[in-house]
């Protein structure tokens, strides 16, 4: 690829690139990067959300430059106050080890293992003594700190920090330096922080880094943001026939973001794929190209296949009547609220009660459970849609524009 196919590449998906044209002249001396992104052990099961993050460094490995996937045991330690509104209970020494290790399995379903550099930020934190400590911390102030979204807000609502959530910040930040990174990638919530390692090389006297925030990916319920807390995720260690189903659950306009963020597939393939929806084709067909991807990934191809192929068995034995009456419904617009569909229909006394049963993925359409009360169904289109086992309908949507 040449520089500008590369910068193109490595902008795919991403928020924030903080001094892009310094990427450029990093890339053009011809050396290989230095590109880090950190990940604390607080889970076991990396999911799909934390992908995000590690495809993009294979993008960065698969150019020639030298990826560091960085374990941060001992931030792990301190707990990371992002978003958050009160400090966060600390994990056990012992925890983190069990995460790290599973962390260090996952990652190679992405990354090559003889091009990926692991590093623990307990190595140079470890070794770190009091007046290092203090030096470190000499090197940034309490008004910085204060402008974190999340500290100013408990600041000034006056729900307590503990100094200990400062040094999450610093410590994060002189990882960067203790690595002399060219690159830090991180979520879109990381980004006070990013910035703050850019801040601290400087103070150390290193070329400070670029900075790459990516979004957070939402979970199953397209609302949000892909965690296990939430019950939202699909894991990478999920077995093959439940990864593909939760994939297909997804709905079809959070499909693309999925496509553009989780996919390996060039953007022009990505392209040709939404013109083809656009222009009449059946979503689920492109959203069976998304989860036979992911799944080989993760799973093998032989594992893909069985995959579908038991979803396309069981959507089969769907118990929907061949022949099922269908209904022409008039909306307004390109599209309407599944909820309002519903209703019309006569399959639930009211919007309310749709909503509900949407939540409590009890609908279903086109044999897909659709657990998002906003999930829009297109004008143009037919669908069958279920409430519960019994209450059936078939539908075409005509728009009334």
């Amino acid at each position: 690829m040449t520089i500008e196919e590369q910068l193109s590449e490595l902008a795919r998906g991403a928020v924030d690139l903080i001094h892009g044209e310094d990427l450029r002249k990093k890339i053009e001396r011809g050396v290989p990067l230095r590109v880090k992104a950190g990940f604390d052990p607080t889970a076991p099961d990396l999911h799909l959300g934390h992908t995000v993050l590690i495809n993009k460094l294979r993008q960065f490995q698969q150019f020639g430059h030298e990826v560091i996937f960085l374990i941060g045991d001992f931030t792990g330690l301190i707990g990371d106050p992002t978003g958050k509104s009160a400090t966060r209970p600390r994990l056990t020494p012992e925890a983190i080890a069990v995460n790290a290790r599973t962390y260090q399995e996952q990652i190679f379903k992405i990354l090559d293992p003889q091009r990926t550099r692991i590093e623990f930020n307990s190595r140079w934190m470890g070794a770190m003594n009091a007046a290092g400590l203090i030096e470190l911390a000499a090197k940034h102030t309490v008004a910085r700190m204060l402008e974190r979204d999340d500290f100013h807000k408990r600041y000034k609502s006056g729900q307590p920090i503990a100094i200990h959530e400062f040094l999450y910040p610093l410590v994060q930040g002189y990882d960067s330096v203790a690595l002399s990174a060219d690159v830090e990638l991180g979520g879109t919530d990381q980004k006070f922080n990013l910035l703050v390692g850019r801040q601290l090389q400087e103070a150390y006297g290193q070329e400070p880094q670029i900075v790459i925030t990516m979004p957070l990916l939402e979970g199953l319920d397209g609302v949000q943001k892909m965690s296990k807390s939430l019950g939202n995720t699909i894991a990478i260690h999920d077995p093959p026939i439940e990864m593909f189903g939760k994939l297909m659950s997804v709905s079809d306009a959070l499909m693309w973001r999925y496509f553009e963020l989780l996919s390996f597939r060039p953007l022009r393939e990505i392209d040709a794929l939404r013109a083809a929806v656009a222009g009449g084709g059946n979503p689920r067909d492109a959203k069976i190209e998304l989860a036979l991807e992911i799944v080989a990934r993760f799973h093998g191809q032989a594992a893909a296949a069985l995959a579908q192929a038991d979803f396309a068995a069981r959507f089969q034995r769907g118990a929907i009547p061949s022949d099922l009456p269908q209904s022409e419904l008039d909306v307004d617009g390109a599209s309407a609220r599944l909820a309002t569909v519903l209703k019309a229909l006569g399959l639930v006394a009211s919007t309310s009660e749709a909503t509900r049963k949407i939540v409590e993925g009890a609908v279903r359409v086109d044999q897909q459970r659709i657990g998002d009360p906003r999930y829009e169904l297109r004008a143009g289109a037919i669908y069958v849609v279920a409430v519960g086992k019994r209450a059936i309908a078939k539908v075409r949507l005509r728009s009334r524009d």
